[in-house]
């Protein structure tokens, strides 16, 4: 969640529970993935987030619970 848009990271890690984490893994947020920030919307709303060629909307909440390591 604290990334700018454009900016590219592999995802290390996802802390939550074991809900929010299958569906993130079903969505494909995986450890060792590629993701890039595209957009962030304005007062807090979702952030567009792009997984290979796959474009998914998260909660700025959930975003804040993925890890990730910077290119």
């Amino acid at each position: 969640s604290s990334l700018a848009p454009g900016i590219r990271a592999t995802i290390t890690d996802i802390h939550t529970d074991d809900a929010l984490r299958q569906r993130l893994m079903a969505l494909g947020f995986r450890s060792g993935k590629p993701v890039e920030i595209i957009r962030k919307a304005s007062f807090g709303g979702p952030i567009q987030v792009r997984i290979g060629t796959t474009d998914i909307l998260l909660r700025r909440s959930e975003a804040s619970k993925i890890e990730v390591r910077t290119a």
